[in-house]
């Protein structure tokens, strides 16, 4: 299956999910995390607003010891904001919410590891994103190329191999609802 094929599909599946299957599996990922050694030296960890019926990692902004970064779509590039629940929000590209473009920025240097959404990962830790490249171009980059990073899909999203292309780059690390791995 391509690319194109294997996103139509693994998004459709994630859609059916029930409300009540979609959150006790989002709750059972932020409880892995939260558990992970990675979390624990942490101080800015950079994560995402869900939308499509992501993963939802709502209830890990409410753990105030953590600075966290937000993207919004600036171009065709991500820019990161420094949020907190009760700052604003706009919905922005792609109908995604993102901070307010006023909200204070955060530099690369400042960042422990970047939480990154995906339809689907594989256990060498590559990703399926939506095809915008957004996050590709972003871990490409040498400011952030170092940064450890974890992939945040469902089980049935783990893959044993996706299609890669040249410049895919493998995530450090991926979380479902089964565990960190």
């Amino acid at each position: 299956m391509d690319k194109v094929e294997l996103r139509r599909s693994l998004l459709q599946k994630r859609k059916s999910l029930s409300q009540q299957e979609w959150r006790e599996k989002s709750d059972r990922i932020v409880s892995h995390l939260l558990a992970s050694p990675l979390f624990t030296p942490g101080k800015t960890i950079l994560a995402y607003f869900s939308c499509r019926q992501e993963p939802d990692l709502n209830s890990l902004f409410h753990h105030n010891h953590y600075n966290w970064g937000l993207p919004r779509c600036v171009g065709e590039n991500l820019a990161w904001h420094i949020w907190q629940p009760g700052d604003e929000i706009q919905v922005g590209a792609y109908g995604i919410c993102e901070p307010l473009s006023t909200a204070p920025t955060i530099s690369p240097s400042a960042v422990d590891f970047i939480l990154v959404p995906a339809v689907a990962c594989d256990y060498r830790g590559y990703r399926l994103g939506y095809g915008g490249g957004y996050y590709d171009r972003l871990l490409s980059s040498p400011e952030w190329r170092s940064k450890p990073t974890i992939g945040i899909v469902f089980e049935f999203a783990y893959l044993p191999q996706l299609p890669t292309d040249p410049w895919d780059i493998p995530l450090h690390a991926v979380c479902t609802e089964k565990g960190l791995g």
